[in-house]
């Protein structure tokens, strides 16, 4: 049997039917871009005291009732305290002015029992003034969005087993739609809890759709339009939504208006159901071969080609192929799969943990959220195109190993930039992103063309979920920044060059078909390979997922008969 891809090689790369599933399922991911780093604004801190009630105070006194505070060399309004309302309402009753008859550090406080004022300088309301997210209740704002990527933690996991096991087409829109019902039902949360649970189900239906889209078209296109695709085409759809957010979020500063032109953009998709196919590849691999014939040869129709009367052969041997289903469990059944999967994770751990860090911290790169949270984004583009010429024209382990030191090169450098040089600073900290998000874009692609058919969508979203920890963690690992001001950085610097290490013993696949099966995954390599390793590998060859199809043409020196699928007899 031949492969998928010389099989269907009649279509061409780039006909009309490969162009309208490309752009379609790239502007899926505007909607991803538009939804997940919302909650810079979403769930923005503005500034706030406590409220002072319309009581009988004199106006020295209403504006010193609030201590002031120095928070980062700066003198600011106390955020959480004001002095005793009770005993300011007897020393104005009795006619003293504060800083001349009362000194003030004399004066007892206490906490803000009447709720705060939130300036809406910024932004006109937020999850943190709605359900007052701050003092002793602020961990409820980085909780919320932890909460978010929780979400795609567990959407990354449950939902590509069921892309495996449903089809990628039908799990695709399911996702979109949770996506888009519960971004909108956000907007109607009586309290804090109801608040998260709702932002939980938006984002699990958010990374589905996106890992299901992106599964759907690795495998539908193939080549450099393939490599296009997943380098440039779904991450560029993407960022143009991460673009537009700052755009949505300066006219819409109200969290709920946000919210509801956050869902709106859902509805577009309904359309696209009659005009995305379901995967052939999958569908092959669930030995559908008819339904899977009728996809391509309707595809042939729209490129104006004429398909062969025969596509897959002989159906008994596409069967045989057919009949391997594959489980997570398969993830980590056998030595070289699971020694494989555990660096994906710790490679996913680095890049999402780095790149959902170092987005919601660039974010305070300039006091106009709106424009620096747009600069974050414009930084991606660079970084997609770079990652798209690196699966071009560079192996992919050599492809991490310069990403992960610019990273953590970068990330390094940062404390040693002198006080005064902000500009270098943030210079460096973009460069810290560009990297990562290069690598964001790599590390889908590249565990995509590691896994098989049956299994791609599995291992692409487990690896993502486990990922997750990583974003989970990321609002809190900026907190770390009380203690010393770059130690985020230099987290996420030693993890860099943690994985840098670990990607040296990686399976390179480079201009290698997809695997259709688990004995077709490419193999780790040694950092030095082994002389008998060597020979090994120069002597046997494999065919791995039709067995049938092969048959003897030498031996061994220990009588041991190899097998070629070409009759090459090779001396052993």
């Amino acid at each position: 049997m031949k492969e998928y891809e010389e099989t269907t090689a009649f279509l061409g790369q780039w006909g009309p039917y490969q162009k309208i599933v490309f752009f379609l399922i790239c502007s899926t991911a505007l909607a991803n871009g538009l939804v997940l780093f919302s909650l810079v604004f979403l769930n923005g801190i503005p500034k706030h005291h406590c409220i002072i009630p319309e009581v009988n105070l004199t106006e020295e006194w209403r504006a010193a009732i609030i201590p002031i505070e120095v928070l980062n060399g700066k003198q600011e309004l106390s955020r959480c305290s004001r002095y005793r309302l009770d005993v300011v309402l007897n020393l104005s009753a009795q006619g003293l002015n504060p800083g001349v008859d009362v000194n003030l550090t004399d004066l007892h406080q206490e906490n803000c029992v009447d709720g705060w004022n939130y300036s809406k300088d910024i932004y006109q309301s937020t999850f943190v003034s709605e359900f007052n997210l701050v003092c002793k209740d602020q961990w409820k704002q980085p909780f919320t969005s932890s909460v978010i990527f929780i979400g795609v933690f567990f959407g990354s996991f449950i939902s590509g087993q069921l892309s495996d096991r449903f089809g990628r087409k039908p799990v695709l829109f399911a996702t979109m739609a949770i996506q888009t019902i519960f971004t909108f039902v956000t907007i109607f949360s009586p309290s804090w809890a109801v608040l998260c649970i709702l932002i939980f189900w938006a984002s699990f239906g958010q990374i589905g759709n996106y890992v299901a889209g992106f599964v759907l078209g690795c495998e539908i296109l193939t080549g450099n339009v393939r490599v296009l695709f997943s380098s440039v085409g779904i991450t560029l759809g993407f960022s143009i939504g991460y673009m537009l957010l700052p755009l949505f979020a300066f006219f819409l500063r109200d969290w709920k208006s946000l919210q509801l032109g956050l869902a709106v953009p859902g509805l577009l998709y309904i359309p696209m159901w009659w005009m995305i196919t379901e995967s052939p590849r999958w569908l092959l691999s669930q030995g559908r071969v008819e339904e899977a014939e009728a996809i391509l040869r309707n595809a042939a129709k729209k490129n104006k080609i004429e398909a062969p009367d025969v596509i897959f052969g002989d159906p008994k041997e596409v069967n045989i192929q057919a009949k391997q289903q594959y489980h997570i469990i398969d993830l980590i059944r056998t030595l070289h799969v699971r020694n494989t999967t555990f660096l994906l994770f710790l490679l996913w751990v680095t890049v999402a943990t780095g790149y959902v860090g170092l987005s919601i911290n660039t974010a305070q790169l300039h006091p106009n959220p709106y424009l620096s949270c747009f600069l974050s984004a414009v930084v991606e583009v660079p970084a997609y195109i770079s990652s798209w010429l690196a699966l071009q024209y560079i192996s992919r382990r050599l492809s991490f190993v310069c990403i992960l030191v610019v990273a953590g090169s970068s990330l390094y450098l940062i404390q040693l930039v002198p006080e005064g040089l902000s500009g270098v600073t943030i210079a460096l900290e973009m460069l810290g992103k560009f990297a990562i998000t290069a690598g964001a874009t790599l590390v889908y692609a590249y565990t995509a063309e590691i896994y098989p058919t049956g299994l791609r969508n599995t291992g692409t979203a487990v690896c993502g979920s486990v990922s997750r920890m990583g974003s989970i963690l990321s609002p809190f690992l900026l907190s770390l920044s009380v203690y010393y001001k770059f130690m985020p950085q230099l987290v996420l610097g030693t993890l860099a060059f943690v994985s840098l290490f670990t990607t040296l013993f990686m399976p390179e696949t480079f201009k290698k078909p997809l695997p259709q099966c688990i004995e077709e995954m490419p193999k780790r390599k040694r950092f030095i390979p082994s002389k008998k390793n060597m020979k090994r590998q120069s002597h046997i060859q494999y065919n791995t997922c039709n067995l049938g199809s092969w048959r003897t043409v030498g031996r061994h020196k220990s009588g041991t008969p190899y097998l070629d699928e070409k009759g090459v007899t090779t001396e052993g």
